[in-house]
């Protein structure tokens, strides 16, 4: 009975830890799920609270994104790419676009050519050297062309050789030839005909040997053997190597002479690894030289060499170039100009690219001094163009001159833009996450000036419709100016439906200047867009 007791109750222990252990551990994972919930909860909820769209005002980063939870771990966020100035539409008078030399050019297709420039040095055509030897053994006996870089012309005398094995060989070929004449006429088969073909290869022998045709012609006619053969040039060029002597005996290993035509010449361009990728074999090139100003010398690229040097960091392009009045010589230096058709493309004068560094910027032309800054993606530059890759379309006027004034314009409005109060219920729970109008503000008189004046605002949805029954404000504001013992001015206006999207209001501008405008337009509670610009007033401070 004990036994039965003691093991029933250990059984029951047993039981109630089991079931205590699987209690505890569910409450731990169910801790530890909801506060995983609760911190995606949050995140999300930090990252749908989006400030109302002002346009291209700065985005605000959220606290969280800049600092770690309180207690959780600490390793820090991932390394995010610098934020860059924004950038705002400007609007400029008329009179102040004269003054800072505004000028207005068109986005319009065009065919280019790729243009690489570069410096190289003048070399000899190897394909165009000439070796001078001969096919038999003998002794040098006269020299005529006795001068390294000597031009000789093709045919021109070098020098003259003695062998005994082509006088042995001359003489064989006449005493043929007589044969040739005794045998002609006989009537036993095969006679006459052995007698031609001894004759037709003494003859073979001593071309194969480039005894010239000329000197065969002189064997034929006196009918003895020529003891000094005489050597020609076989091409018109400069004489780069000079190996024949007097009383020299020489063999057909021997190189005697060597001739560069150089009615044609390489030229090595130093070409940046950089811009390699632009050319190919065939392309256009052009050189000068300092030594014949006006003159240019045209050819082609012949071959890109497939290696860098370590130092300057360039590869050698091999360019073939005809030499007018052989005018190049080898070891020039020359500049180069290398040309790789583009073909038809997408182009803007490189004068009105703007670039920052980390983005290209072209402003376009709105009209009526509305200048509004566009990021583009640019390809290569060619000449005064660069090649528009995305951003730009045809036939859009951009500005082209003035580019630096205006960009520190629109710097200094999207700053000024970025600290002006933000609008009313920018931070409630109704603000609209994007705006969903456009705005279109004008002033009459076009600029404003001191005094009154009279504003007025269009307003319409996304599709242009117009927007009615919204409530539009205009507010003016412009910062304090302690050296000149000014405090800062701020003048609200609010607009009147006039029909069909149109809003007008009356104001008091207390100075000429600068002000910083705020414009906001909501409708039953919510935000339907903000915009932020400078206005340029006429008058005095």
């Amino acid at each position: 009975m004990n036994k039965y007791v003691l093991r029933t109750s250990l059984v029951w222990i047993g039981i109630l830890t089991v079931a205590i252990a699987g209690f505890l551990f569910y409450r731990s994972h169910k801790a530890a799920t909801t506060a995983k919930t609760n911190s995606s909860m949050k995140s999300s909820e930090s990252s749908d609270e989006q400030p109302v769209a002002q346009g291209p005002a700065p985005t605000p980063v959220s606290q969280s994104a800049n600092m770690p939870a309180m207690g959780g771990s600490s390793t820090a966020p991932a390394a995010q790419a610098p934020m860059q100035t924004p950038l705002t539409p400007v609007q400029i008078t008329p009179q102040r676009m004269q003054s800072i030399g505004v000028q207005v050019g068109t986005v319009e297709y065009k065919h280019l050519d790729n243009d690489v420039r570069a410096t190289g040095n003048v070399d000899i055509d190897e394909r165009l050297l000439a070796y001078v030897q001969v096919r038999f053994p003998g002794y040098i006996r006269k020299v005529y062309a006795n001068a390294t870089y000597l031009y000789v012309r093709k045919g021109e005398p070098l020098f003259t050789v003695y062998s005994p094995d082509l006088v042995a060989t001359q003489q064989e070929y006449l005493l043929a030839r007589q044969n040739q004449k005794a045998l002609s006429t006989s009537t036993v088969d095969g006679v006459a005909a052995g007698a031609a073909a001894l004759s037709a290869a003494a003859e073979q022998r001593l071309q194969q040997w480039e005894v010239p045709q000329s000197e065969l012609e002189r064997l034929k006619e006196t009918g003895k053997p020529i003891v000094d053969l005489t050597i020609n040039s076989p091409v018109s060029g400069y004489i780069t190597e000079y190996n024949a002597l007097p009383n020299m005996y020489v063999e057909p290993s021997t190189r005697l002479y060597t001739v560069a035509d150089l009615s044609s010449v390489w030229v090595y361009a130093q070409v940046f690894q950089d811009d390699v990728g632009r050319l190919k074999p065939g392309d256009a090139a052009s050189i000068t030289v300092d030594s014949y100003p006006g003159q240019t010398f045209s050819g082609r690229i012949d071959d890109i060499l497939p290696q860098v040097d370590l130092a300057t960091r360039t590869v050698r392009v091999r360019l073939v170039i005809a030499n007018r009045g052989l005018k190049l010589k080898p070891g020039m230096f020359v500049n180069v100009d290398l040309k790789s058709p583009l073909g038809r493309q997408l182009t803007v004068p490189a004068s009105a690219v703007f670039q920052t560094g980390t983005r290209s910027v072209v402003f376009l032309d709105q009209g009526d001094g509305s200048l509004d800054p566009k990021e583009v993606v640019l390809g290569p530059r060619a000449g005064d163009e660069f090649v528009v890759l995305k951003g730009l379309k045809a036939h859009q006027k951009i500005v082209t001159s003035a580019n630096f004034l205006i960009d520190s314009e629109s710097q200094l409005q999207a700053a000024a833009g970025s600290f002006a109060p933000p609008p009313p219920g920018a931070g409630s729970n109704n603000s609209a996450p994007s705006a969903q109008a456009k705005i279109d503000f004008t002033t009459d008189p076009n600029p404003p000036h001191e005094g009154g004046n009279t504003f007025r605002v269009q307003l319409a949805n996304a599709s242009g419709a117009p927007i009615t029954g919204a409530q539009v404000a205009v507010t003016f504001y412009m910062p304090a100016m302690a050296a000149m013992g000014m405090s800062a001015m701020k003048t609200t206006v609010t607009l009147s439906d006039k029909g069909n999207g149109l809003y007008e209001g009356q104001g008091n501008l207390g100075s000429g200047g600068s002000w910083q405008t705020t414009i906001t337009a909501q409708q039953n509670g919510k935000m339907l867009a903000t915009k932020l610009l400078h206005v340029n007033a006429e008058g005095g401070m």
